[in-house]
């Protein structure tokens, strides 16, 4: 029974992500973990525990990716279901190490272990992001974004949060087990953390830096058949060029807005139809305004013959000069590139997006200097959901461009891309701006606050201004990772400290 409730429990808390944003669910889901693992005489049923909450959750919060998989006719849709089902089974794997660790050391102390989950999930939630090339999508820290407690990421970024989401968990288990002591203490703690400045973020937009986002809404259906090419171009053009705003501005498109080459390195013809499609492109675009659009890179060797292909930003200035280009650099297994393709192709796999080519990757993030507008960090799709890895510490951008295409992941999965897209606005104090082909686009501030949006399968544009920094990097910015993973560290050495010297007494 212990092990059907802990997979119902991580179904139910799955609930709590975006679209539904039912957050309470996700302390609560907590307190029922740290429930069964009080209960729990063995490592391996606490293992197990972990397993069944992590399966059930993904399994369900993932469900966008099924979506995927009806826009490649190489592949039936319901290998969608079986693509998530075996991806769960993976990434269970981190639930139950942390539910394993916590119950290592906190076992026989209720305090002890409540602090001993918090930080086993903060580090394998880290972890989850950086192995086997990292898979960082809704953390739990991502369920409370619409709370109070986003302000916390500039401190402690987003596993901090997560240990936190677990701490208020261990709040409700304690006071169920009477240790009112602790959970006040938890309580205070996080007050206290809440309460402490973070670097300030002006109020007022910057008026000198006027865009518009362009969301066509072209569905992932039509965009790469080879006669849409035109007619998508048309779209863009005519929501780019719709009366309003203030010129001149920067323009924004999503992800692989041109479906053609942005640029060809081969010789002649190839070349000369690149440089039609950016200054077609371009062709809104007026003395002082610059384009930031994504699209396609085409690379060769030998000038005749493609040997590779990027999935790229670029940034464009009227007559469709380029000012500059970011290559996306964390690529998406089985969406970008093929893993194992000599063995996953002899059994009629492909990658999801079109071509048979998989896409290179580039160098990370990358800071470019857009004359006259200061400059900006580039982040493709979902590489906007890693935590500490979206700004060139280097050189700081004034803020990040994450031009997306959602348009693959049904209803579920724009909302939940928002959501860590306003984690990371929010960790380093830089708005972010979107734009998607079918939503959900949006100005982002540097609190993480949404300023602007535009729905999901809804055409049109934002216009508006892109608000201002913080007036210093935050201390997430500067320290990064280890700041939540020396919380983490301190909450087990607690967990250690509670569970094997202190025992509460009922008060």
């Amino acid at each position: 029974m212990a092990l059907l409730i802990a997979a119902g429990t991580g179904a139910a808390s799955a609930c709590a992500f975006e679209p539904l944003g039912l957050w309470p669910l996700m302390p609560v889901a907590f307190a029922v973990v740290l429930w069964l693992l009080s209960e729990t005489r063995s490592l391996r049923r606490s293992l197990l525990i972990g397993y069944l909450f992590g399966f059930g959750q993904f399994v369900i919060g993932l469900n966008w990716i099924v979506t995927a998989f009806t826009f490649q006719s190489a592949m039936p849709p319901w290998l969608g279901w079986v693509a998530v089902v075996l991806l769960s089974l993976y990434l269970a794997v981190y639930p139950a190490l942390a539910t394993g660790l916590a119950w290592r050391i906190g076992r026989g102390n209720e305090a002890g272990l409540a602090l001993a989950l918090a930080g086993s999930w903060a580090i394998t939630e880290w972890l989850r992001a950086g192995l086997f090339t990292g898979f960082a999508w809704n953390p739990a820290a991502a369920a409370m974004v619409p709370t109070a407690l986003i302000s916390v990421t500039p401190l402690i970024g987003t596993y901090g949060l997560s240990a936190l989401t677990v701490l208020l968990g261990g709040v409700v288990f304690l006071e169920i087990h009477r240790k009112w002591l602790p959970g006040v203490l938890i309580v205070l703690g996080t007050a206290l953390l809440w309460a402490l400045p973070s670097s300030p973020v002006p109020d007022d937009p910057l008026t000198v830096r006027p865009i518009r986002i362009v969301q066509p809404n072209i569905g992932q259906d039509v965009k790469w058949r080879p006669e849409f090419a035109e007619r998508g171009a048309r779209e863009l053009a005519a929501l780019s060029a719709r009366p309003g705003g203030v010129r001149p501005r920067l323009l924004f498109w999503p992800e692989a807005a041109v479906t053609e080459p942005l640029q060809d390195e081969r010789k002649g013809p190839p070349s000369d139809f690149a440089g039609y499609v950016r200054a077609r492109a371009a062709a809104s675009v007026a003395p002082g305004d610059y384009l930031l659009t994504g699209g396609i890179t085409l690379a060769s060797k030998d000038g005749e013959t493609i040997s590779g292909a990027t999935n790229s930003i670029f940034i464009l200035a009227p007559g469709g000069q380029v000012v500059g280009r970011y290559d996306k650099a964390h690529l998406v297994p089985y969406g970008e590139y093929l893993p194992m393709r000599p063995l996953m192709s002899s059994l009629g796999l492909s990658r999801l997006a079109p071509g048979e080519a998989d896409f290179n990757s580039g160098p990370g993030p990358v800071t470019i200097e857009i004359p006259g507008w200061g400059r900006v960090g580039l982040q493709l799709c979902y590489e906007i959901i890693f935590s500490g890895q979206v700004v060139n510490e280097a050189k700081r951008p004034d803020f990040i461009f994450n031009p997306s295409n959602d348009a693959w992941f049904g209803s579920w999965g724009p909302p939940q891309h928002l959501a860590q897209a306003r984690l990371r606005a929010a960790e380093e104090g830089l708005p972010v701006i979107r734009s998607t082909p079918t939503g959900i686009s949006a100005i982002i501030d540097g609190r993480g606050e949404v300023v602007r949006q535009l729905g999901w399968h809804e055409a049109g544009v934002i216009d508006g201004y892109i608000p201002a920094a913080s007036q210093a990097p935050t201390l997430f910015g500067r320290m990064g990772n280890a700041l939540p993973l020396l919380l983490a560290a301190l909450l087990l050495l607690g967990g250690i400290a509670l569970a094997g010297t202190w025992r509460y007494r009922r008060i």
